[in-house]
């Protein structure tokens, strides 16, 4: 007869996200993990794999929960250049003030440490990254179709511009810049692709 899991795995995964986003995976090592969940090894290896998967899931669960959500809500708002302003700002208000206060994001802090890493996690990084991308295209349709962009601006390049933006704001935010530094970097990105009347 297997073992019975007397544990939840979704809440474990939960904590993990908490403690990986928090402190970072590269630092984090399984006797914390174990720590924070009060888990023992074993139980983890065999509920998740080694640390490497654990991250993977960890991530997957980060862009489902924390992410997704946000960039669906980006790219149905319709309003182009006024909602991408919102959701960044949105996203310096999260990042420098609250609960995750300085966190940065789990993904963006992977990005910066992943070192090629195991292909499931590079998969995870990938979509997020395509996810977000798509958003801000979203968006700069939605601005285009209201003529808020200049002429002859490429909207695939300025939708990349704005996902390495998002990065930025969040290892920035990471390192304790100000959010009113971030938000002006923010608005000098969006006043090079916006017309004369929308500046």
């Amino acid at each position: 007869m297997p073992d019975v899991k007397h544990f939840d795995p979704e809440v474990t995964l939960d904590q993990v996200v908490a403690l990986f986003w928090q402190r970072g995976a590269e630092v984090t090592g399984i006797a914390d993990v174990v720590a924070a969940t009060g888990l023992s090894r074993s139980s983890l290896y065999a509920t998740f794999g080694g640390k490497a998967q654990l991250q993977a899931a960890a991530l997957g669960r980060y862009l489902e929960r924390q992410s997704r959500p946000v960039f669906e809500a980006l790219a149905a708002d319709g309003r182009g250049l006024p909602a991408i302003a919102a959701f960044f700002e949105r996203l310096v208000a999260a990042r420098c003030s609250g609960v995750h206060a300085r966190w940065g994001c789990l993904v963006t802090n992977t990005h910066a440490t992943a070192n090629g890493g195991l292909s499931e996690i590079r998969e995870v990084l990938e979509r997020h990254h395509d996810a977000l991308r798509a958003a801000m295209r979203a968006a700069l349709e939605a601005a285009r179709t209201k003529g808020q962009l200049r002429a002859g601006l490429d909207v695939g390049a300025a939708a990349e511009a704005l996902t390495l933006q998002a990065y930025a704001v969040n290892l920035r935010s990471r390192a304790g810049a100000e959010a009113g530094v971030l938000l002006a970097g923010v608005r000098a990105v969006l006043d090079g692709f916006a017309t004369t009347g929308e500046r």
